[in-house]
């Protein structure tokens, strides 16, 4: 539950921040979706690696990426994870496993197939690769070809599919001619696992799975999850796409409020002490926003340090 709602504080204290002009370039935020990304890293080990999206800080948190140094990040801070010249769609952490986010849609696929290789070349145990895509991009090059490669190769990947039903402003079901996406998997010869993205436990469940079978199989898998983005696609969103109706209703069995009604109901924690939770993190997130705020920018100099031609 904390998880959850750290990721979803992290946002909404980004989405301020940027409200106020200090975060430059873009934003992508994954409010809506935080059993998605909750549940699938928690099954995940430490010595897994991941490649997110360009709305990726949820999926980074999860793997326990330093909070403090990705606010920072996007704060153009020279504290950030990438020195304060990545942004937000450039997060990374490498001694947590997180290899890194793009900002070109399915580009981090191929990586994670290497990041696979690896694990395999090198005779790793116990260890897989992680590509997270989203439905806009289950459709590109990029993801499909990465899909057949590792199907050929036997590589130790999940593909997992945020299926937030929405590509920017296009729903799926417009842009495939078949919206059932765990049928990506079959002419690859790969299994595919799908569940409810918005339930928590369903999620990690799933991914549970899915990492075993890769691990006996030694091969890839699929996972689709499907829930929904509230937040907008980016800063230039403004949801004429969708109705508010469709969004409160989706609110209305968003990913904390439905886990925290099922751990009160299971007698588990009583609302008083779900409320705590919540408050401690928002103390949590207001110390990693004061000091990311307190950090200086990068020096010109050097800037082209970690730039390779």
């Amino acid at each position: 539950m904390i998880r959850m709602m750290r990721v979803n504080r992290f946002e909404e204290a980004a989405k301020a921040l940027f409200g106020k002009g200090m975060v430059h370039g873009t934003l992508h935020l994954c409010v809506g979706e935080e059993a998605s990304v909750v549940g699938s890293t928690a099954a995940l080990k430490e010595q897994d690696y991941i490649l997110t999206t360009h709305r990726g800080h949820g999926e980074s948190i999860g793997k326990g990426a330093d909070m403090r140094a990705m606010m920072a990040e996007i704060l153009g801070r020279a504290s950030g994870t990438n020195g304060g010249i990545g942004g937000s769609m450039h997060v990374c952490d490498l001694a947590h496993g997180v290899i890194g986010s793009n900002g070109i849609v399915g580009a981090g696929t191929p990586t994670a197939c290497g990041a696979a290789l690896t694990i395999k070349l090198k005779k790793l145990q116990d260890r897989v690769s992680v590509s997270f895509f989203g439905d806009g991009a289950a459709n590109s090059g990029g993801v499909l070809e990465s899909m057949n490669l590792a199907g050929v190769w036997k590589l130790p990947i999940i593909f997992v599919c945020i299926d937030n039903y929405y590509a920017v402003s296009t729903p799926v079901a417009k842009a495939s001619a078949d919206p059932d996406l765990t049928k990506r998997a079959i002419p690859f010869g790969m299994k595919a696992f799908e569940a409810d993205g918005n339930d928590v436990l369903a999620v990690y469940e799933t991914m549970s799975e899915a990492r075993k079978h890769v691990i006996r199989q030694g091969g890839p898998c699929l996972v689709v999850l499907h829930t929904y983005r509230i937040s907008g696609h980016s800063r230039s969103d403004h949801n004429c796409y969708r109705t508010e109706q469709e969004m409160e209703a989706w609110r209305a069995k968003g990913p904390i409020l439905r886990f925290g009604n099922w751990l009160e109901e299971n007698g588990l924690f009583s609302r008083d002490e779900i409320n705590e939770m919540g408050a401690a993190v928002d103390r949590e997130i207001e110390d990693v926003v004061s000091w990311a705020l307190k950090q200086p920018y990068p020096e010109t100099d050097g800037l082209e340090d970690m730039v390779y031609v």
